[in-house]
């Protein structure tokens, strides 16, 4: 009996946890890129993007798998325009 008790009681701390972990788009120190056709990579922070990539636009970069902004971008693109400033890359983000 003790053994299905400690059974159920881990069972239920792995499903509760596995529910609040989310895979983050980019490591630590990194900020994600697109292009105009879709798909993507992380630059690190203070780097401008490489050839060929763009910034999301400021407050709607996708931080985490399936995030609001994750799953918005994958129906949408994001326009040749959106992160072009003429300033330099994000610092901290």
């Amino acid at each position: 009996m003790r053994i299905l008790l400690a059974t159920v009681a881990l069972t239920g701390v792995f499903m509760t946890g596995a529910c609040s972990y989310q895979e983050a788009i980019c490591g630590n120190g990194e900020y994600p890129v697109t292009t105009t056709e879709g798909g993507g990579t992380c630059v690190k922070n203070g780097e401008d993007p490489p050839s060929g990539y763009i910034r999301y636009p400021e407050g709607k970069e996708p931080k985490h798998v399936d995030d609001e902004w994750d799953l918005y971008w994958r129906d949408h693109r994001v326009p040749a325009t959106a992160g072009t400033s003429t300033g330099s890359a994000p610092a901290g983000r």
